[in-house]
C-alpha cells in the first residue's frame, strides 16, 4: 500500500479526531553485501556539502600560515628531492627541469596522501556525530577526501607558475589532466574507505597509515621516471594506481615523451577495483560503527 492510499484509508479517523498521523521513518541496518544505498547518499548531498565546508574551515582554523601549508609541504619536499636525487644521485628526469619534474609529481601525490590520512581516521574522529544521529556514513570519508581538493588547487597554481618560469608550455595533452585528478580522487577514496572502516575496529590502523604512505611514495614514480623500469615490468607497475596518476599528470601538463598508455589503463582498473571493494566493505561494516566507535 502506498503512502497516499494509507492516508486515504486514515481519512475517516483524521476527520473524527482532528489529528493527523505523525510521519515516521524506520531505520534498519544494511543487509547483505550488495546494498550500497547510493540513492540515500544523494538525498543527503547537502550534508556532504556542509561536511566539506566544515573540514576546510577546521583544517586551517587557528593556524599561523593557513593555506600556505599547501605550498610549503611540496616545495620543501621538492628541494630535498632536487638535492639528493637530482644533484647527488643524478637520476634522469626525462629532459625536464628537476624542480619542475619533482613538483609535478608531488602535486597529485600530496592530494592523495592527505586524502588518505584524513579519511582513514575520519570515522573515529566523528564518533560523537555517528552515535547521535543517523545519516549515510559514506558522507564522512567522501567529504574528507573532497575537502583536500582545496590544497590541490593551491599547489597546482604554484605548479603553473613553475611551468611559466621554466618555459614548459602546456600542450594539447592538458585536456586529459582532469581525468588524472579524478583517478587520484578515486584511489584516495577507495583506500580511505577500506582503512576508515578497519580503523573503527582495529585502532592500530592509524599507526600503519604513515608507514603505508611513506612506502607507497617510494614505489610511485615521483623522484624517478617510470622509463627507468624495463618495458616488460611497466604493466605490472601500473597496479599501483598512483603510478598512472603521476606519470599521466606529467605527460598531460609537461608534454613528456613517455606517454603512459598501458600504465594508466592498468592503474585505472586497479583504482576502480579498490573503490568498488571499499564501498562494499564499508557498507558491510557500517551496521556496527555506532556500537564500536
Amino acid at each position: 500500500m502506498t503512502a497516499s492510499s494509507q492516508l486515504e484509508a486514515q481519512m475517516p479517523a483524521i476527520a473524527a479526531t482532528g489529528e493527523r498521523p505523525v510521519p515516521h521513518l524506520v531505520i534498519q541496518p544494511t543487509k547483505g553485501w550488495f546494498n550500497l544505498k547510493l540513492d540515500e547518499l544523494w538525498r543527503y548531498r547537502e550534508l556532504v556539502y556542509f561536511l566539506i565546508w566544515r573540514d576546510i574551515k577546521i583544517r586551517y582554523k587557528q593556524t599561523l600560515l593557513g593555506f600556505a601549508w599547501a605550498i610549503i609541504q611540496p616545495v620543501f619536499t621538492m628541494i630535498v628531492f632536487t638535492l639528493f636525487f637530482g644533484k647527488l644521485a643524478r637520476i634522469s628526469t626525462d629532459g625536464v627541469a628537476p624542480q619542475l619534474f619533482y613538483f609535478a609529481g608531488l602535486v597529485p601525490w600530496q592530494f592523495f596522501a592527505q586524502g588518505l590520512a584524513q579519511s582513514s581516521d575520519s570515522l573515529v574522529g566523528q564518533s560523537n556525530l555517528i552515535k547521535k544521529v543517523y545519516f549515510p556514513r559514506l558522507a564522512i570519508p567522501i567529504s574528507t577526501v573532497s575537502a583536500t581538493m582545496v590544497d590541490l588547487c593551491i599547489s597546482f597554481t604554484v605548479l603553473l607558475g613553475l611551468c611559466y618560469y621554466y618555459g614548459a608550455h602546456p600542450t594539447a595533452n592538458v585536456i586529459w589532466l582532469p581525468a588524472f585528478v579524478l583517478l587520484a580522487l578515486v584511489t584516495a577514496l577507495g583506500v580511505g574507505l577500506w582503512l576508515s572502516a578497519l580503523n573503527v575496529k582495529f585502532r592500530d590502523v592509524r599507526y600503519v597509515v604513515p608507514f603505508l604512505t611513506q612506502f607507497w611514495m617510494f614505489i610511485t614514480p615521483i623522484a624517478y621516471p617510470s622509463s627507468l623500469l624495463p618495458e616488460q615490468y611497466r604493466m605490472l607497475y601500473g597496479l599501483n594506481p598512483m603510478a598512472g596518476v603521476v606519470e599521466g599528470f606529467r605527460w598531460a601538463l609537461l608534454g613528456t615523451n613517455t606517454q603512459p598508455g598501458p600504465i594508466v589503463l592498468v592503474s585505472a582498473c586497479a583504482a576502480v577495483v579498490v573503490l568498488i571493494g571499499g564501498l562494499f566493505y564499508f557498507r558491510r561494516m557500517e551496521r556496527s560503527f555506532a556500537d564500536v566507535v
